[in-house]
């Protein structure tokens, strides 16, 4: 049942975000570019998921059990530290260089997007890349 439910609001999410365009580079690059052709649109569609996401969260902090039953977890952090900043810039970057953010890139690539595949390939091996990097950093020392 919860596979079923992670599909239908995967579609759901996928769905809205072709409606609103966020799945179109050259829309969303307007929305960046503040100096030039400046379309604010996409601000409406932030704005909405913000206010979603705002009464979201405050329903299901007064839950201990997701509605399919399954244990809440939230982020025990709340520190913005150097490695938040970090990921949100290389985030940004990546978002107004390319056009794409991982959900749009997603729902555009399996639209048969080619732009978006090779964004989804190169998101991919950044993440495997960092999981490696990651891994090899923070490795317990071996005794000698």
């Amino acid at each position: 049942m919860n596979r079923i439910t992670e599909f239908f609001v995967g579609l759901l999410f996928g769905l809205g975000l072709l409606l609103s365009g966020m799945t179109d580079p050259a829309k969303v690059l307007g929305f960046l570019d503040l100096f030039g052709t400046w379309d604010p649109s996409l601000a409406f569609v932030m704005g909405g998921a913000i206010a979603v996401g705002f009464f979201a969260f405050a329903l299901a902090r007064k839950r201990t059990t997701n509605f399919l039953g399954g244990a809440l977890h939230f982020p025990k952090s709340t520190q913005i530290d150097k490695r938040l900043v970090l990921g949100g810039l290389t985030f940004g970057a990546g978002w107004g260089l390319a056009g794409f953010c991982p959900g749009p890139g997603i729902v555009s690539m399996a639209s048969g997007e080619v732009k978006a595949a090779v964004f989804v390939a190169a998101m991919v091996v950044g993440m495997v890349l960092y999981e490696v990097a990651d891994r090899t950093l923070h490795r317990p020392q071996a005794a000698h």
